[in-house]
């Protein structure tokens, strides 16, 4: 697979981080920036996946199941911020 060079900008206080997380991480501020694309292009993904069985279901949800989705959307921020 070919890589393409691109430029980005970022604030100084997020480069910063990713430098020290690169360097902790041994691999390089490029692989920690494909590494978090990847990850933000997987989860936009997984919700436009949602969204489509979400619209599948589109049936107005009871108070039993609207209480079951607030605690999974819950337990998905839990998840997905523990990754970033």
């Amino acid at each position: 697979m070919s890589n393409i060079k691109t430029a980005i900008s970022v604030n100084k206080p997020l480069f910063d981080e990713v430098e020290a997380l690169a360097q902790e991480m041994e691999v390089s501020r490029s692989e920690v920036f494909a590494r978090a694309a990847r990850e933000y292009v997987q989860h936009h993904k997984s919700h436009k996946i949602m969204e489509a069985i979400n619209a599948a279901y589109g049936d107005v949800p009871d108070e039993n199941e609207e209480a079951l989705r607030k605690r999974m959307r819950r337990k998905q921020r839990e998840i997905v911020e523990d990754q970033w």
